[in-house]
């Protein structure tokens, strides 16, 4: 039985729940509370030394890093496969994987990050929020976060993060111009990979953002159509959810439009 360490909003989860439902795989789900810090925890630190979800356990041993989880589980499980045929296919595919890996996932967060998990640290004195931001194992990550919690949008991340959303979206409109999928006629892991970081624009009210852009919007109605996509994220987003993510990104919402106006 393959375990998952997830979190119902962590896109890095959401993608390899999305690739588990595509190969049909039964797996035991342990939710991990994020906003209490429970990745952090010595426990959770054995499994995933960098302190981040998801992590897979599978016959008591641990893998980690979203990508490489989704790639494992199509080398184990090869049926239904989610890579192209083609090499040159399974480069772009990796090309995209990359790309989100590097500069889509840290925007997320840095578009994210402040408006659901920042409010319980902002609680506490401030010396146990430095206490608590010090714990961040990667420095990246750590640093992002002291910046969020001190700035707010107007944190220097945000600007940026805004501009590389911004430059994926016209990306992959061209990209989709060529075929149905980023990764040519078939769905496969880069698509399984993008499609939680619309998750992120939608449930926060930004949807425009995307259905400006006909072909990107296209290809996200047709993966959220997908069972898989039902079944991993969509259910863990009921109505009440949904109003409230909606009421959290209404603010922010005029503050991206401000950062994509001014280029």
């Amino acid at each position: 039985m393959l375990t998952l360490y997830t979190h119902p909003m962590s896109p890095c989860a959401q993608k390899v729940r999305i690739v588990l439902s595509e190969k049909n795989l039964d797996w035991d789900k342990y939710d991990v509370n994020l906003p209490e810090k429970e990745n952090l925890t010595a426990e959770y630190l054995k499994l995933n030394p960098l302190g981040v979800v998801p992590t897979l356990v599978d016959d008591g041993k641990a893998i980690i890093e979203s990508s490489i989880i989704c790639e494992y589980l199509d080398d184990k499980f090869p049926q239904p496969g989610l890579r192209p045929a083609d090499a040159f296919l399974i480069s772009r595919m990796r090309f995209w994987m990359k790309h989100i890996d590097i500069k889509v996932h840290p925007s997320c967060g840095a578009l994210q990050w402040p408006l659901v998990m920042a409010h319980k640290l902002k609680q506490l004195p401030q010396a146990e929020q430095d206490a608590i931001i010090d714990k961040v194992i990667e420095k990246p990550r750590r640093e992002r976060q002291r910046r969020l919690l001190k700035m707010g949008y107007d944190a220097p991340d945000v600007k940026d993060a805004v501009a590389t959303y911004e430059k994926t979206i016209v990306d992959m409109e061209k990209e989709l111009s060529k075929q149905p999928w980023l990764a040519g006629e078939e769905f496969s892991l880069a698509d399984a990979a993008m499609a939680p970081y619309f998750q992120t624009l939608y449930q926060f009210g930004w949807a425009d953002w995307y259905k400006s852009r006909s072909r990107v919007n296209d290809w996200y109605e047709r993966v959220v159509s997908r069972d898989s996509y039902k079944n991993a994220v969509s259910v863990d987003f009921d109505e009440a959810k949904l109003a409230d993510l909606n009421a959290k990104g209404k603010e922010a919402w005029l503050k991206i439009q401000s950062y994509l106006k001014a280029g």
